[in-house]
């Protein structure tokens, strides 16, 4: 196993807490192996006995169809007799009532509880309803920039920096399709499986919708559209130009339904001025760019919203809240704020002309505040700073540290 320490840090400080640990994410993103690393590190560097740890995995066939009440049962008869019992529950939306029982073993008993999931019935409005105030909810993303260096690493030769930038934007980072090396056929089947197991299982399936091809075309609305504001209307009205009537109700729920399954992620705008967010004209990004191209096949047109993807993830990974900042007439790619800090993002594939240029720092000039501002790209430049704004490779920003 390849350890991920930007979540088993985070979580860890949890330990041996009255907390309910519960990890959300994509199917395959890495949650049930995450669960592994945090069980050698107890066993390792905590002390903890391997008779203490209990672990279940609710989507085996084992447990097809069990009730709550069922797996309270299981759960309490296997309890440590020897201190607390730390419980590993994987794929717990499988179980209707999960939150019951999970809220009355830490209720009831010396426990220490870690739970994974990846459709809506894991999402905070969902859970909070029977377990307010006692848990921690983490959010595991596909491998980052520097996740996928460090797992090319263990099967192959890293290339340069920006070299191996593009081939993350069009391999994307599903841990599955990085642990040997896989050509760009073997991984977009592995992804489109991924993607057709989400759809199916949690969404179709789930909320019994019969008009699959009408989901199926809003999502490749969006995926033609990432990077791109707009609103349920305009793909009601895409649709009915395509003699394919769908109302706005219905596609507000169809992307709702693929948010609660991690496959998009929304980020709304941000009247820098009025200080509000607005309700119109969203965005929507994936939860990996490998999900556009294995169902819409690889077009190098589209690398600029890709990288403008894969920065808005990264932003997200280390726990801030993204914007898209409104000003005037123009827009800033991202406001990211976190606690008391907050920077400022534009993401250009390249300047090629002043007018870009002039385009993509002017808007960052009329920010007056102090905050740091940032225009990434993946061209050639000179200098690093200019008026203040700092400028560079969109590989260097994901790789560094510190913002």
């Amino acid at each position: 196993m390849i350890l991920r320490p930007l979540y088993i840090d985070k979580i860890l400080k949890y330990v041996n807490t009255p907390f309910v640990k519960v990890i959300t994410g994509i199917r395959r993103s890495g949650k049930s192996t995450i669960l592994k690393m945090i069980i050698k590190k107890l066993i390792d560097d905590y002390g903890v006995k391997e008779e203490q740890i209990k672990s279940y995995r609710f989507d085996s066939m084992e447990y097809e169809g069990m009730t709550a009440k069922e797996m309270y049962s299981i759960l309490k008869n296997d309890l440590s007799s020897n201190g607390k019992t730390y419980f590993f529950l994987d794929e717990m939306q499988e179980i209707d009532g999960w939150e019951k029982v999970v809220n009355s073993l830490a209720s009831d008993y010396d426990v220490d509880l870690y739970v994974t999931g990846s459709n809506s019935r894991m999402m905070s409005s969902e859970i909070s309803t029977y377990l307010t105030g006692r848990y921690v909810s983490f959010r595991v993303y596909t491998l980052s920039f520097a996740e996928y260096l460090e797992f090319k690493k263990h099967y192959a030769q890293v290339e340069d920096k920006n070299t191996e930038l593009a081939n993350y934007i069009r391999l994307g980072g599903f841990p599955a399709t990085h642990l040997q090396d896989y050509g760009q056929d073997e991984v977009y089947t592995i992804v489109k499986d991924i993607y057709n197991s989400t759809i199916y299982s949690d969404i179709v399936k789930r909320n019994q919708i019969r008009k699959v091809d009408q989901l199926e075309r809003v999502v490749k609305f969006v995926f033609n559209n990432v990077g791109n504001t707009f609103s349920a209307k305009s793909i009601s009205d895409y649709l009915k130009s395509e003699k394919r009537a769908l109302d706005n109700e219905t596609v507000y729920s169809y992307l709702e339904k693929l948010e609660k399954a991690y496959l998009l992620q929304r980020c709304a705008r941000y009247d820098l001025q009025g200080k509000e967010i607005l309700k119109t004209q969203e965005k929507f990004y994936l939860a990996d760019t490998a999900l556009r191209y294995s169902v819409l096949g690889y077009n190098s047109d589209t690398v600029a919203s890709s990288l403008e993807n894969i920065v808005f993830l990264e932003l997200c990974r280390r726990g801030y809240t993204v914007n898209i900042g409104k000003l005037d007439n123009d827009e800033i790619d991202f406001v990211a704020t976190k606690q008391n800090q907050k920077l400022y993002v534009q993401v250009t594939q390249e300047i090629n002309s002043k007018k870009t240029e002039r385009r993509e720092y002017d808007r960052l000039m009329e920010l007056k505040d102090n905050y740091p501002k940032y225009v990434l790209r993946t061209d050639a430049f000179t200098g690093g700073n200019y008026e203040g704004i700092k400028t560079m490779h969109v590989a260097d920003f994901l790789l560094i540290d510190e913002w």
